[in-house]
């Protein structure tokens, strides 16, 4: 059994910075897919970023492309979302998850459902 932990949320200045880590443990997820989804109050989960198991393909969502960044260490078992020029409506709680496969299709890559072995989260509160 995978278990996620998210880690690295905060409070943070629009404009500003913040690292999130997703940590697995019970197994290696070196060769699983990871995907980074956010959710804000009242609002349905959206997708944020995907990793391909060696970290080659990535994929983001329009609202966070060039300024997102996912990357993962698989000796470390740990996957990462940096994000740069934050702002008020990135706040969300994030979440990461394993894909069900390789998710070839960039089309499959942003649905929840396509996802399991959820975190429970890490907010993050982006300041105006």
């Amino acid at each position: 059994q995978v278990q996620l932990v998210e880690s690295g949320g905060g409070l943070v200045q629009a404009g500003g910075s913040l690292r999130l880590s997703c940590e697995a443990s019970g197994r290696s997820i070196g060769g699983r897919t990871v995907g980074w989804f956010r959710q804000a109050p009242g609002k349905e989960r959206d997708f944020v970023a995907y990793i391909n198991w060696s970290g080659a393909t990535t994929t983001y969502a329009d609202s966070v492309k060039g300024r997102f960044t996912v990357s993962r260490d698989n000796a470390k078992n740990v996957v990462y979302l940096e994000m740069n020029s934050l702002k008020p409506e990135d706040t969300a709680v994030y979440s990461c998850a394993l894909g069900k496969g390789s998710l070839s299709l960039p089309a499959l890559r942003t649905l929840p459902r396509n996802y399991e072995y959820w975190g429970q989260g890490t907010q993050v509160t982006v300041a105006s």
